[in-house]
């Protein structure tokens, strides 16, 4: 970025007192010579000196006090170098998601477990842009929906298309832990066995019931290459209200069902990789979780900055110097310091 500046703009002050000088000089009394029998020898006197020499020597001033003020040209260079995490998603897609025990703050309606988790998502994703993200989905398998991308508004539209039962029955937590473990495999930014600028983020309502890895299993995979997992359980335990369909899919009312949700088991995963597990119940706290994850693991910059200066004071000099010579030249200085004396004619009485 340029941008230009004085150094010492405390000289404008005496800019500012140019005008009040020459009004100065325009109202000092004036001496007149009478002198007899000037018409013979007039040509001789000193002429009133032409208006630009004055002019240009008060410009002149000017551009000499401008240069002492030392206009300048500042450019800085910055220069920024991120560090970006890569983050892979692990949203549960399990027909339970569909239990309606979250409330609308602003409308008082119930929403769905998938759809507070999707919106909390989103947000998460659009704060990140220096982060790469990708997303696992799961229920009796893990499918890979996204791998690891800069590309967030296609992601965020991906994540809007999930819905509950859409890839069957069941929650295959070890499944999708163990695919999402696999998506951050990059030799790159591995060092000594350990997986550098990683985590994942499991959101999930339920209990691991199927799958061919178990959770703890993966946990220990991630353990043994550095990489935190961070779990979030999503709804209360107990009796919830599950949504009831007729044979055409619309939803023609509720029922009452039994919620079970192994923190035991989330909370060990997420202590044994260094991460943390968090319990959403409402709006309010799965705010907390998604925003307590983005500042622990927030991006970070090394900034370094420079600035080249570019004085131009002797450019103003120069031209000042050069202008107020011109007004000097020859005679032209009395025309600065002094207004020319009147002469007034008069005849002999002779």
């Amino acid at each position: 970025m340029t941008h230009f500046a004085f150094h010492d703009p405390g000289w404008f002050i005496a800019l500012l007192a140019l005008p009040l000088v020459a009004l100065l000089r325009t109202r000092r009394k004036s001496i007149v010579w009478v002198v007899p029998f000037s018409a013979h020898w007039q040509s001789s006197l000193p002429m009133r000196q032409p208006s630009w020499r004055i002019v240009a020597g008060w410009l002149g001033l000017a551009a000499v006090v401008i240069a002492l003020a030392r206009p300048q040209l500042k450019k800085e260079h910055t220069n920024v170098r991120t560090l970006g995490h890569d983050v892979m998603l692990a949203i549960d897609l399990s027909p339970s998601m569909l239990t309606e025990d979250f409330v609308n703050g602003a409308t008082r309606e119930r929403v769905n477990r998938l759809e507070v988790i999707k919106f909390f998502v989103r947000s998460f994703i659009e704060q990140r842009p220096n982060d790469r993200i990708g997303v696992v989905v799961f229920a009796g398998r893990a499918y890979t929906l996204s791998a690891l991308t800069f590309d967030h508004d296609w992601l965020v539209r991906q994540l809007a298309r999930l819905q509950p039962g859409l890839i069957g029955d069941g929650t295959a937590i070890g499944d999708a832990l163990g695919l999402a473990l696999t998506r951050l495999e990059n030799p790159r930014r591995t060092f000594d066995g350990r997986r550098a600028g990683a985590f994942v983020i499991l959101l999930t309502d339920g209990d691991n019931n199927g799958g061919a890895l178990a959770p703890i299993d993966a946990a220990e995979v991630a353990r043994i290459r550095g990489i935190p997992i961070f779990t979030i359980g999503a709804g209360i335990d107990g009796y919830v209200p599950y949504p009831k369909f007729d044979d055409h899919g619309q939803q023609i009312g509720t029922e009452t069902m039994l919620s079970t949700l192994d923190q035991m088991s989330l909370t060990y995963i997420a202590q044994m990789t260094n991460g943390r597990y968090y319990r959403a119940t409402g709006r309010r706290s799965m705010a907390n979780a998604i925003e307590q994850i983005d500042q622990r693991k927030k991006i970070e910059f090394y900034v370094q900055r420079s600035e080249v200066i570019t004085e131009l004071f002797p450019w103003a000099a120069v031209a000042g110097i050069a202008v107020f010579g011109l007004a000097i030249a020859g005679r032209p200085f009395r025309a600065l310091a002094a207004r020319s004396p009147t002469v007034q004619r008069c005849a002999s009485p002779l």
